[in-house]
This record gives structure tokens, C-alpha cells and sequence, in this order.
């Protein structure tokens, strides 16, 4: 028995949508790519260690550089592991540097069957540009839906969901078309702002495609100046983001908790409890956003009858916090205690015990 007074026991937390391979610093996916083998083994444990410390028990990894987060062992003390392998991009697109670039239809129905050769349990395409990587246009499509199509269908053929990055409108309209299981970020961007039409909202809906905002970031750090460069080119603001998630959830799209931790300096891994608090600020109640953290995000990792929930039978992955979660959410970054599996990981006092 532990006795955790005027605290509250939650299960691990689950974020879905790390970048193991990147260490937080400004350009860490392209840094990445010249990383060293022994190196980057270095920065996936202590991204994987981060996480732990911050009551995650699980992370969902989309952006893998050559496989070395899917071909690695997962330690005894490390967060469980459930991987993409590089996402498939264009030759020379958003996230190219990590080895996913491909050029045509074989290459696409290749990439899938090496992803699950390496034991992937989802497959991420890579639909626009993306603002980490210098070059790529965030708001232009980097695949029409005949390509997106090709690679849903040749995922779940083999039994793999497939998720899509997707920052402007038009890349959510491509992957409603295409029949993607899940999107991240689903900004919904325009040359003018955020504009999520009724259609997609409604297609979003009656499909139960899973959106992840990818919120989250260290509160007392300024966004990164790619970010800053998006809201001035775009007219986006924080305010209308929140609106539109607040927006997706009532018409009952689901939602999920991740982070994109690794990125940059104001997103480290460990800041999972920072999105769900987004999340709320968003207009989800607490509970509801708690659950796109834990069996929720489970579900979405296909991991709904193992962990997510406290519950006899389930694995014993559990968080301590101090305070009432309920009344503060944020009682979600003063973690006390981390069950991993079943092993004590974290006292009180917020020593790790021996690994």
C-alpha cells in the first residue's frame, strides 16, 4: 500500500505524437539527419526518459529518421513504443531528412510494405509541406488523392491505420477524400487564417476521423520563429485555433493528446499535460480531455484493451499527481509518483529510482 495524500491516480499517459529522434533544439529534425547511429540511440532514450518523467507512459512515434526508433529495443524502464517508422513524404518534401521520400506510385506501395517489415503499427504520409523543414510551403499539397488513396488502401490491406499530416484545408479535403484514418494537425489553414468548412467539419464527424491538434508547449517560451512566421503569413492566431478544436469536438470529431514533442525548445519532450490544458482552454471539459490522453489514445494505438484505463486486467501503467485533476488540470505537471508495467519509477521527492 502507498499512501498518496490530497493527490489524484490517473492512468500513464499515452502522447501521440512524438519525434523521438529529435532533441528539442530549434532545427532538431534536420539536425537529426546528421546524427551519428550512437548518437542518436542517445537522444531516443533521453527523449523516451522525458516522457517517463512526465507520467507518459506511452508514446505513438511518427517521425522515425531510417528506422532507429522501430529497431530498437524498448528498456525495461522506457515508456512502451508504438511506431510509424520514417513518415512517407515527397522526394525532397517536409521531413525528407528523415529517409521517407518517395517519387512515385511504386514507391509508395514500397514504403508501406518496409514500414511494416520493420514492425510499424501505423503509417504516417506526409500530405503538405510543414513549417520545420526550411523550403517546404506549409499551405501547398505534396499529394492529390490518388496518391494518398494508394497509400490507405495498401496499409490497410496489411492491417495498418494510416494517419496524414495536414496543415492547409485543401490537404484535410485530400484526406477526407482518400479515407485516412486520422489526421495531425488539421489546421485547416487558408492564405487568410483558419477556415474549417461545414463539410469538413461534418465529413471529419460522420467518418470518426481521429484529429490530433499537436498542442502543447512550454508556457514560459515564446512560440518557435517558424510558428511566428505562420501566424504573420497565414493571419492564424492561437485564439482562432483553439476556437476551431473547440468547434471540431462539438461536432463530435474525435480528439487526441499529442504533442510533437522533440521539434523545438518550446516543445521538449514531457509536455503532454500542456495540450490536454490546451484541450480545455479549447472548450473540451476536463474529463473529456483527459481521456484523449489515456483511453482514447489508446483506442488510437490500438492499444484499448492494454492500457488507458485504470482497471483490473490492464496494464499497470499508472500517474500520481498532486492536487485535484478535476478542479486543475494543470495538477497534471506536478507528477509525484510513475507506475511503469507494474515498477515504481518515480518517488515523491522526484528522484528515479536505480534503472
Amino acid at each position: 500500500m502507498v499512501d498518496h495524500p490530497d493527490a489524484t491516480v490517473l492512468p500513464g499517459l499515452i502522447d501521440t505524437h512524438v519525434h523521438l529522434v529529435a532533441g528539442d533544439e530549434p532545427d532538431a529534425l534536420s539536425l537529426d539527419a546528421r546524427r551519428l547511429a550512437a548518437e542518436r540511440e542517445h537522444v531516443v532514450r533521453r527523449s523516451l526518459l522525458a516522457q517517463r518523467r512526465a507520467g507518459v507512459t506511452t508514446v505513438r512515434d511518427l517521425g522515425d529518421n531510417r528506422f532507429a526508433v522501430l529497431d530498437r529495443a524498448v528498456r525495461d524502464d522506457e515508456p512502451s513504443v508504438v511506431g510509424s517508422g520514417p513518415p512517407i513524404t515527397s522526394v525532397g518534401g517536409h521531413c525528407a531528412a528523415l529517409g521517407g521520400g518517395v517519387d512515385d506510385s511504386d514507391g509508395l506501395r514500397d514504403a508501406v510494405a518496409e514500414r511494416q517489415d520493420h514492425g510499424a503499427q501505423v503509417v504516417k504520409i506526409i500530405v503538405s509541406g510543414g513549417a520545420m523543414t526550411a523550403g517546404s510551403d506549409l499551405l501547398r499539397l505534396q499529394f492529390d488523392v490518388a496518391e494518398v488513396r494508394l497509400v490507405v488502401d495498401e496499409a490497410h490491406r496489411r492491417g495498418l491505420p494510416v494517419t496524414a499530416h495536414a496543415h492547409p484545408v485543401s490537404a484535410v479535403e485530400v484526406c477526407l477524400a482518400a479515407g485516412v484514418d486520422a489526421i495531425e494537425h488539421c489546421t485547416c489553414l487558408t492564405g487568410t487564417g483558419i477556415v474549417t468548412p461545414d463539410a469538413v467539419l461534418h465529413g471529419l464527424a460522420e467518418r470518426q476521423v481521429t484529429v490530433c491538434p499537436t498542442f502543447g508547449r512550454l508556457p514560459t517560451l515564446p512560440p518557435s520563429p517558424q510558428a511566428v512566421e505562420v501566424m504573420r503569413r497565414t493571419g492564424m492566431t492561437l485564439e482562432a485555433r483553439f476556437a476551431q478544436v473547440g468547434r471540431l469536438h462539438a461536432a463530435g470529431v474525435p480528439l487526441l493528446a499529442g504533442s510533437d514533442a522533440g521539434i523545438h525548445p518550446a516543445k521538449p519532450h514531457g509536455v503532454l499535460a500542456f495540450a490536454v490544458a490546451e484541450l480545455v482552454t479549447s472548450g473540451l471539459p476536463v474529463d473529456a480531455a483527459i481521456r484523449t490522453a489515456t483511453a482514447g489514445a489508446a483506442q488510437a494505438c490500438g492499444l484499448a484493451g492494454t492500457v488507458g484505463r485504470l482497471r483490473a486486467g490492464m496494464v499497470a501503467d499508472l500517474l500520481v499527481v498532486d492536487g485535484d485533476v478535476a478542479r486543475d488540470v494543470l495538477a497534471l505537471t506536478r507528477v509525484r509518483d510513475v507506475v511503469l508495467r507494474g515498477r515504481r519509477l518515480v518517488t515523491d521527492a522526484g528522484r528515479q529510482s536505480p534503472s
